[in-house]
């Protein structure tokens, strides 16, 4: 068993190695090593009991991710990209692949339409990687990517609502429709209504302990009970962890909860995709090579089409076209995701060869996408193709003015900063790791950009520089992160004068051992601003009001002591 598992991992740690060379995505580097490992291979693991649960596992963490970054305020503020460019994208698709898989399987008219809009979706995590390692993830062609990505996630709700039709052995079309249409319907106002009084009350109970153990096992305990629930009511529980995502996507500690969650990410991502690996029957898939690969230039080739129309119908430029239909031009996890549920809740109406044939065609299409791109920058490069270049990236055509203030976080806070320096004219960049805040803040004329403000790259190539950047400020939620983001900033620019924002006193006491202008701990000074108030009320001066807040704010907020209990505010 040990010489397995060494040789297991020597293999999984080969393969990501060599994929991320290739800019492949890491998932196609754990299905490989499920492949290699499995029992048509090297015969290391066979596919046993333990293996398919940890694969279940893997499915519903990976639903849960998917259902957390869908957030109903975020979609309706981006609806005219989201829904129109989004929604067109995967209609053009679906039709153009309908009449394709109608005429060539013996598949139901459900089944086709089915996995038509299956592989209408892309691969939101390769194609989020590889435009970010482009530096596009800001430019237009960025955000126009993003929204019918994000678009695509929300198809998930239908898609998923479909299985129990799918399931049946008749059907009516327009009752299949209706029942899908009403299901959708009444999983998006539940999750309206129990994100914000339910789901949102239990989790400040248990943030109340104080403990992030405690957090993150209400977080799984979360996903089991409402898979089990969507699994009573006869519905997939692939759903029920979709719509536990969804559920704390709604509340305020959907940034805690990923944060806490993606230390588990790739490994549960790993386990899906091996155990998917292991399952793949390759004697089968040997003897129909041809039809596999048929049908990997037959996807690429109608996604690129039915994408680049839809673009040019919209205005979009022909490079920017281009761009984004090779980007979305391959199948997706999702659609990997749907076989695989399927396949595990025992329908049949997708024979078991066609499943894993139509899996070989998505996971080879993922894998053609950097290899497509690079061909596209090649021929560009020698003036072969599309010579006219469009920006970059949108940072770019900022990098004429320097920024005086970079501002680390784009939430509540940094944005109302933000909103501050524009009155002002003051020239700043914001950085946020949440794509969907970043690109409604470029909508929104904010001059904001993705990047990880811990890192020393990402500090340097927005501007932070010595003598330059008049001041630094971390509006970031997290004090651990804030921290690491003051002494990366410091260890660039040593005398930069930094301006925080804390959660609590506790917090500010942590960041002000970092020796920076101030860590401002809102839950105190919202308590001043209503102190001022009501003591103006009152009668008393604004001259004796002032004098005691200056008291009180004296050395870091001494006079206040040690509060009983920072985290209940």
């Amino acid at each position: 068993m040990s010489l397995s598992l060494l040789l297991f991992f020597a293999i999984m740690f080969t393969l990501v190695s060599v994929f991320r060379m290739a800019k492949i995505g890491a998932l196609v580097a754990f299905l490989f090593a499920g492949v290699l490992t499995g029992p048509y291979v090297f015969n290391l693991f066979e596919l046993t009991e333990t293996w398919t649960v940890l694969g279940d596992l893997g499915i519903m963490f990976l639903w849960f991710n998917i259902g957390l970054e869908i957030n109903m305020r975020r979609l309706w503020r981006m609806k005219r990209t989201v829904f129109g460019f989004g929604a067109t994208q995967v209609m053009m698709v679906a039709v153009m692949m309908f009449p394709l898989l109608f005429g060539l399987t013996q598949w139901t008219v459900l089944g086709c339409v089915m996995v038509a809009l299956m592989l209408a979706m892309s691969s939101t995590s390769v194609d989020i990687q590889l435009l970010t390692e482009r530096n596009q993830l800001n430019t237009a062609m960025g955000r126009q990517t993003f929204s019918i990505l994000l678009f695509q996630d929300l198809l998930s709700i239908p898609l998923l609502a479909m299985l129990p039709a799918f399931a049946g052995k008749t059907f009516s079309m327009g009752a299949a429709a209706i029942d899908v249409a009403v299901i959708s319907v009444a999983l998006i106002l539940s999750v309206v209504l129990v994100g914000r009084f339910v789901m949102t009350p239990m989790l400040r109970a248990v943030a109340k302990l104080k403990s992030n153990e405690a957090f993150l096992l209400a977080v799984m305990l979360n996903i089991v009970v409402w898979a089990i629930l969507m699994d009573l009511l006869g519905l997939p529980a692939g759903l029920g962890a979709f719509l536990a995502g969804m559920l704390m996507s709604e509340t305020i500690y959907r940034h805690q909860i990923t944060a806490g969650i993606s230390p588990y990410a790739t490994m549960f991502l790993a386990l899906f995709f091996i155990s998917l690996g292991m399952g793949l029957n390759l004697p089968l898939l040997g003897d129909v090579w041809y039809i596999i690969l048929l049908g990997v230039v037959s996807l690429v080739t109608l996604k690129f089409l039915a994408i680049f129309m839809v673009a040019r119908v919209r205005g979009v430029s022909v490079p920017e076209s281009v761009m984004t239909a090779l980007i979305l031009a391959q199948g997706g996890e999702f659609a990997l995701l749907m076989l695989q549920t399927i396949k595990t809740s025992g329908i049949t109406a997708i024979p078991s060869a066609g499943a894993e044939i139509l899996t070989a065609i998505i996971i080879l299409s993922i894998m053609t996408t950097p290899l497509l791109l690079c061909g596209f920058d090649y021929l560009q490069r020698r003036g072969k193709l599309l010579t006219q270049r469009f920006p970059r990236t949108l940072d770019d055509a900022d990098k004429s003015i320097q920024p005086e203030v970079i501002v680390c976080g784009f939430g509540r806070v940094g944005q109302i900063i933000c909103q501050m320096l524009d009155a002002e004219k003051i020239p700043y960049i914001a950085i946020d790791l949440d794509i969907s805040s970043v690109m409604m803040g470029r909508d929104q004329g904010f001059n904001v950009v993705y990047g990880n403000c811990t890192s020393r790259e990402v500090l340097k190539k927005f501007g932070l520089k010595p003598r330059v950047v008049r001041g630094l400020v971390v509006a970031l939620d997290n004090a651990s992160t804030a921290r690491q983001t003051i002494v990366m900033a410091k260890s660039i620019a040593p005398r930069i004068k930094i301006f925080a924002r804390a959660r609590t006193l506790a917090d500010s006491q942590i960041l002000m051992r970092e020796k920076i202008e101030t860590a401002m701990p809102e839950t105190i000074e919202s308590s001043f601003f209503l102190g001022y108030s009501v003591m103006s009320h009152l009668g008393v001066s604004d001259n004796k009001i002032n004098s005691l807040l200056t008291d009180m704010r004296a050395n870091n907020y001494a006079a206040l002591g040690t509060p009983i209990s920072d985290w209940n505010d």
